[in-house]
């Protein structure tokens, strides 16, 4: 566990340097958790929907990160308003951050085309907690590691941008505006993250049993390599979902996701990483639920694919 607890070191040394880069959390399964990175997702599904995954990252490896996001959103009587609410905790080794956010969108619909465009903005506190005097140091005078961090209140704002149709979507947001710094360092701070998200859902075959659906983020943050994760599913009968994904440059996975009703889903997911950590863990895994509230007589038609 040595060289965890270095690089546990480096991770919070990097609060206090301008190396500190990517910051938000990344899920397997992002195609389920649009809300946490693009507020004009909030009540894009006709209904209210509550969605929580939890992350295992790197299992076997002392303080790893951990991560749990809700999130609940909805469409208003008048459905060209949504509203939702997010919540994140994250931990990793002393460093733990959980941020609560609301989010607000509004719908554009088109007469001549099933397509809809959402603008959205969000705004929220990031709530930081850092326990660095109980990392294992070799200078235990070292500055940066001598001040711990207690209920350090950060308040942030985004904004993002949802187009989609029953068959595609395309969305861009920057979920988090303001770069303000961490603790008393005046480098240290948090970044701001674009997010570009994009996919669809093919028929493969003539009875439409079985369907694919590609989906794709992008991330760039100032600082840090533009992050690129990828993924597809194999659909059967809008019940079984089979999926793999590559974060590029990074790690392997798979998820399997199934509709167990057509209000409820339940998912896992695993993935592997390629970089020199690989050697040190056993993986990383994610659980899913994901459950629609329906309130109208109409009900849900059929599961939904984003």
């Amino acid at each position: 566990m040595g060289n965890f607890k270095i690089t546990v070191s480096i991770i919070t040394l990097g609060l206090s340097s301008s190396l500190f880069g990517q910051q938000d959390i990344q899920f397997t399964q992002y195609f389920d958790n649009m809300l946490a990175v693009n507020p004009a997702y909030a009540g894009s599904n006709k209904a209210l929907n509550a969605t929580a995954i939890h992350r295992e990252q790197w299992v076997g490896m002392e303080g790893r990160p951990r991560s749990t996001t809700f999130s609940l959103h909805s469409p208003l009587s008048y459905e060209n308003i949504g509203l939702g609410f997010t919540a994140v905790n994250d931990i990793v080794g002393p460093i733990q951050q959980t941020a609560f956010y609301g989010d607000f969108s509004y719908t554009l619909n088109f007469k001549k085309s099933r397509g809809k465009l959402s603008l959205g903005i969000k705004g929220g506190i990031n709530l930081l907690n850092s326990r660095t005097d109980l990392l294992n140091t070799i200078d235990v005078n070292d500055p940066h590691l001598m001040t711990n961090v207690q209920n350090q209140i950060n308040p942030n704002f985004g904004g993002g941008i949802y187009y989609h149709t029953p068959d595609f979507f395309m969305g861009i947001s920057a979920p988090k505006i303001i770069e303000k710094g961490f603790g008393s360092s005046t480098t240290a701070r948090e970044r701001r993250h674009y997010f570009f998200t994009a996919g669809g859902v093919l028929n493969l075959s003539k009875n439409q049993i079985w369907k694919l659906r590609p989906t794709t983020m992008v991330k760039y943050t100032s600082g840090a390599p533009l992050a690129l994760d990828l993924s597809a599913a194999a659909i059967y009968n809008e019940t079984l979902w089979i999926g793999l994904s590559h974060r590029w440059g990074d790690s392997f996975g798979g998820f399997v996701q199934y509709q167990v009703s057509n209000q409820f889903k339940v998912g896992i997911a695993y993935d592997q990483t390629v970089t020199e950590f690989s050697g040190f863990n056993k993986g990383t895994y994610e659980a899913l639920l994901s459950y629609d509230f329906v309130f109208k007589k109409a009900g849900i038609i059929s599961p939904r694919f984003f």
